[in-house]
């Protein structure tokens, strides 16, 4: 079998969410055990011009479900971005992972030389289809997924590597 857009996209996509999920459930677990304010955890940055957890969250699913929707050409879904808890994080995961698994093969292969546009505070982003998937969104999305670990682990949040990486 070969490498497609689609095998490239959305199913690393749905691993990285379910393990963030993971995550987030120990999170929530660690904080009711120690009798521990969920917010401390949410609101959490590892430094001062870092986004907290729930931001790093937010643009995980944010990246992943704007990436299979502009490979496949069809509207990106909005989400409010106003979660406060452990289990909103966690239902915005699902939200995104049943999103994402609406997708057939058919509907993003082959979009390798799409012209993708992106338009940022910074200005504006071209890409083709595969620039825009290997180049911008997955190291974007791991990197928030990454973060949100880190903000977890450092806090206490007993997480190993295999919390991240997952079971094959």
């Amino acid at each position: 079998m070969s490498l497609t857009m689609y095998t490239a996209s959305v199913p690393a996509f749905v691993r990285l969410l379910g393990n963030l999920r993971g995550i987030l459930e120990k999170a929530a677990a660690h904080v009711e055990s120690r009798k521990l304010e969920p917010a401390a955890l949410i609101g959490f940055r590892l430094y001062p011009d870092m986004f907290p957890l729930v931001r790093q969250v937010q643009i995980a699913t944010d990246m992943v479900k704007g990436c299979a929707a502009r490979l496949a050409g069809v509207d990106v879904p909005r989400y409010e971005d106003s979660e406060t808890s452990f289990d909103d994080l966690i239902a915005r995961i699902d939200k995104t992972v049943a999103f994402l698994q609406g997708f057939k093969p058919g509907q993003i292969d082959g979009s390798e030389d799409k012209p993708i546009q992106l338009k940022s505070p910074r200005g504006e982003m071209n890409f083709t289809g595969l620039q825009y998937l290997q180049g911008f969104v997955l190291p974007n999305a791991y990197f928030h997924a990454t973060t949100a670990y880190n903000i977890l682990r450092h806090n206490g949040v007993e997480l190993g590597k295999q919390d991240f990486i997952g079971r094959p």
